[in-house]
C-alpha cells in the first residue's frame, strides 16, 4: 500500500466504523403502525384502545312515561340481529416479529379483522407489515375464513396473520 494513502484509509475506516456503531434502531409497536395505516374496529375505536368491547351493550336511558290519549299502536314483531362475537388470537411469532389478530363475527359472517398486537424487528419489517395487513384483511373479508392467499413478499407475516386468525375463529365457534 502506498504510504501517502495509509492515513486517509485508516481515518476513513475509523469514521465509517464509528458511524455504524452509533446507529440505533428503535423497536416499533402497533401504535406506530396504526398511525400510518389506521385499522379501526367496527365501533370506531382505534385498534388496541381500551374500553368496553364491541359486544358490550348499555341499557337505554329511561324517560318519564308519556301522557297521551291516543290508542296504543301495535308494531310488527322485532327481528333479532345476529349475535356478534369477538375473539383475539394469540401473538404468533414469525421471522421478523410477532403479531396477534382480533376477529368480529356476526352470525356466521366475519365483519371485522384488526391487528391488536404487532412487534417488528426493524423499519423494513414495519413497512412490509403496513403494506401487507390491509391486503390480508381484504382477503379475510372476501374469503370469510382464515383460508386466505398470502401477500407476495410478506410470506411470514401472512402465515402468522392466518394462524392468529384461525385461533381467534376457533374461539368464536366454541364460545
Amino acid at each position: 500500500m502506498n504510504r501517502r494513502r495509509a492515513p486517509v484509509v485508516i481515518i476513513g475506516t475509523a469514521a465509517g466504523l464509528a458511524g455504524i456503531l452509533s446507529y440505533h434502531t428503535h423497536p416499533t409497536n402497533l401504535t406506530s403502525v396504526a398511525a400510518a395505516s389506521p385499522l379501526v374496529t367496527g365501533t370506531g375505536r382505534r385498534a388496541g384502545s381500551s374500553g368496553p368491547s364491541p359486544s358490550t351493550t348499555t341499557p337505554p336511558a329511561t324517560s318519564p312515561p308519556a301522557t297521551s290519549t291516543a290508542p296504543p299502536t301495535t308494531s310488527p314483531p322485532a327481528t333479532t340481529a345476529p349475535t356478534t362475537q369477538t375473539a383475539t388470537g394469540p401473538m404468533e411469532q414469525y421471522g421478523y416479529g410477532q403479531l396477534a389478530v382480533r376477529v368480529t363475527v356476526a352470525g356466521k359472517r366475519i365483519t371485522n379483522v384488526v391487528v391488536t398486537g404487532l412487534q417488528v424487528a426493524d423499519y423494513s419489517s414495519q413497512y412490509i407489515a403496513q403494506q401487507a395487513i390491509p391486503l390480508l384483511k381484504r382477503e379475510v373479508m372476501s374469503a370469510q375464513s382464515a383460508n386466505i392467499q398470502g401477500v407476495t413478499g410478506a410470506t411470514y407475516t401472512s402465515e402468522a396473520y392466518a394462524q392468529s386468525l384461525q385461533s381467534a375463529l376457533q374461539k368464536v365457534t366454541k364460545g
